[in-house]
């Protein structure tokens, strides 16, 4: 006989309720743009799983990088390289499967970004690894990073808003930023005191990722509260 398991993977598919996708960032516009572009030009033997898995794994490079540069700072370098293929992989595979009307709405949303997360712990662990950056700044970045991240995944599903930029800043903005920590850690990788530049860039980081987080929770109890009102 079957089992129970056995039994429920084959039963159909939930309808899905697609999410309006809100992405307001600053290069949003030119980024689209340019994804648009390069996935009408992607040879048909690339597919959108092969960038995911590529993307991913150059976000797990990134940390490695960001940790070799503890000894060496061609670490830095690496980290550049790393992030911009992150980059590359992260945003095209979504646009691919658009492009060539090949969308897995859910089983995109839950694999992107469950390994998007699993990125994250790597890059901020390179990080706090690296020496330059306080490692409890590095896993205060992270943990904002995850709270940000549940927001936007709860507000996806009670609201049908997949928030991907906050406040005219998104996950390419936040790669440009690094890549000009890094060049600028050549040069400069002391503040005044003994403070490593990319703990000024942590906290800062930090207070406003705590601002955003308070502000879009606060607005979205608001918004749900209204819209179930008791009475």
């Amino acid at each position: 006989m079957p089992t129970k398991n056995s039994t429920d993977s084959k039963k159909p598919p939930q309808s899905f309720r697609h999410a309006i996708r809100l992405q307001q960032s600053v290069l949003a516009g030119a980024e689209k743009r340019l994804l648009v572009w390069m996935a009408e030009r992607t040879p048909s033997w690339i597919h959108p799983d092969h960038l995911t898995i590529f993307g991913f794994l150059a976000q797990l490079m990134t940390g490695v990088s960001y940790a070799f540069a503890r000894s060496s700072q061609l670490g830095l370098t690496g980290a550049i390289v790393f992030l911009i293929l992150n980059w590359f992989g992260d945003s095209m595979d979504g646009t691919l499967a658009r492009v060539r009307q090949r969308q897995r709405p859910r089983y995109g949303f839950y694999v992107d970004h469950m390994l998007d997360s699993i990125g994250a712990v790597a890059l901020m662990g390179g990080l706090a690894f690296s020496g330059y950056m306080n490692p409890a700044i590095a896993m205060g970045l992270l943990v904002m990073f995850l709270l940000l991240s549940i927001q936007s995944y709860l507000s996806t599903y009670a609201l049908g808003e997949f928030r991907m930029s906050f406040w005219s800043l998104g996950p390419t903005e936040l790669r440009l930023f690094l890549i000009l920590g890094n060049l600028a850690a050549y040069r400069w990788p002391m503040l005044v005191k003994d403070r490593h530049l990319f703990d000024l860039g942590g906290a800062v980081g930090i207070a406003g990722m705590s601002v955003v987080l308070v502000w879009f929770t606060a607005r979205n109890i608001i918004r749900l509260y209204d819209q179930e009102r008791l009475c």
